[in-house]
């Protein structure tokens, strides 16, 4: 059974990578992310400090992914969403 209808294998890949630079064991991880209808869905490790490591990755880039899904365009560019994100130590 399907979850979701389409992966974000970027977001994917970027999830993976931050794993990877904390254990080669990350290399067994079947982290999932995608989009069913409006919503983003992302599968979560099983431990506290992997969720953590997955979080440093979602957070900087969940209210841009929100917009998408909404389809909003508030007129924010990606340039300024990534001073922001290193503003803030992202």
């Amino acid at each position: 059974m399907n979850v979701v209808d389409r992966r974000c294998t970027g977001l994917e890949v970027a999830l993976h990578s931050r794993s990877l630079s904390a254990t080669p064991m990350a290399a067994l991880s079947r982290a999932v992310a995608g989009i069913r209808d409006s919503s983003l869905i992302v599968n979560f490790p099983g431990s506290v400090k992997a969720v953590k490591e997955y979080w440093e990755v979602l957070e900087p880039v969940l209210n841009h992914a929100v917009d998408l899904l909404s389809e909003r365009d508030d007129g924010v560019l990606h340039s300024d969403m990534a001073k922001e994100a290193n503003a803030n130590g992202h």
